[in-house]
């Protein structure tokens, strides 16, 4: 056990050491995320975090001897350089989605024996979908290293019960190197993940998920439960902004995270209640791994009202401040 926990502390180490080191070196200067209005900061942040947090996890997967399939690297290769390529200089919407879409049927290739099915077209698209959400909710300061925190925290302990010491690996190691991201990324930040950081890890998190499930580590619902403060955030704000006819693809400040912080609450106080719900769904998580069908029908059933009611709070208390007084 104490050298698959290493395999964190390595991770943990490495991130916050070399992301302490881009927030204060020249490097730095080479991608700043400039605010503007559509930002929630208002002075220029570095936008490379995400190159030490990666840092991390190649160090602790080093550590521990964890390796994937050559089309899994590839994949990777690909969301990482494009992502990185976008922080740099900036790509077309379309050009990035393509490339996601090519990373992922990589990926879904390697993972899946028939990769000509429905079940490789919805993995395409999970994936995919992934890596876009979570750079979608990398707008807040300790909000996305949270997620990746206790979202592969949650994956570890599942793949710890079910003995797959490779998911536990795998997913320590993000877990650590979140943490040690996190060290310079909560509020105040000092330095942002960027696309290069973001976009990978949504990657991660579905690839990791996937994997499971098709392992019959989990089952298809855990990893949706375990990053559905996520999932649930970014999808309905989709869904929200394709029924008022707006250009999903531009940037905005319309979800709910986003709307919490200009409500009042500030970057720290949405960071800790979205802790606060991210821990709540990973333990709910973990904890319906253990329990019979009805039981896992009922949580499901409750986490759903839960998140109808909070998210219609959120839209009462918006609607009734109004935009303009956000």
């Amino acid at each position: 056990m104490w050298p698959t926990l290493l395999t964190a502390i390595i991770a943990f180490a490495i991130a916050a050491l070399t992301v302490g080191w881009l927030s204060r070196s020249r490097v730095s200067t080479f991608a700043l995320d400039q605010p503007n209005a559509r930002s929630l900061h208002t002075t220029p942040v570095p936008r490379t975090g995400g190159l030490g947090l990666l840092t991390g996890v190649a160090g602790g997967w080093l550590f521990a001897g964890f390796g994937w399939p050559w089309p899994i690297w590839a994949g990777l290769a690909l969301v990482f350089s494009i992502s990185l390529l976008d922080d740099l200089r900036g790509l077309p919407a379309a050009f990035r989605l393509a490339a996601h879409l090519v990373a992922a049927v990589c990926i879904t290739h390697a993972l899946l024996d028939s990769p000509l099915s429905l079940t490789a077209l919805a993995m395409v698209l999970i994936l995919a979908w992934c890596g876009n959400l979570y750079n979608f909710m990398d707008g807040a300061d300790g909000l996305a290293g949270g997620m990746a925190l206790f979202g592969f925290s949650a994956y570890a302990w599942a793949a710890w019960r079910a003995d797959d010491a490779m998911l536990m690996s795998a997913s320590l190691a993000l877990a650590g190197a979140a943490g040690g991201f996190l060290l310079h990324n909560f509020h105040p930040a000092r330095i942002f993940l960027g696309d290069a950081g973001a976009v990978p890890l949504g990657f991660l998190a579905a690839t990791l998920g996937l994997a499971g499930w098709l392992k019959g580590v989990w089952p298809w619902w855990f990893p949706l439960l375990v990053f559905s403060p996520f999932v649930v955030d970014a999808s309905l704000t989709l869904l929200r902004r394709l029924a008022s006819g707006a250009r999903v693809w531009d940037a905005h400040r319309e979800h709910y995270y986003q709307r919490l912080v200009r409500l009042g609450l500030g970057h720290r106080n949405t960071a800790l209640a979205e802790y606060a719900l991210m821990l709540i769904c990973a333990i709910a998580g973990t904890w319906a791994l253990g329990l019979g069908a009805v039981g896992r029908l009922a949580l499901l059933l409750v986490a759903v009202v839960l998140y109808a009611g909070l998210l219609l709070r959120i839209e009462h208390v918006w609607r009734q401040r109004g935009p303009g007084h956000a």
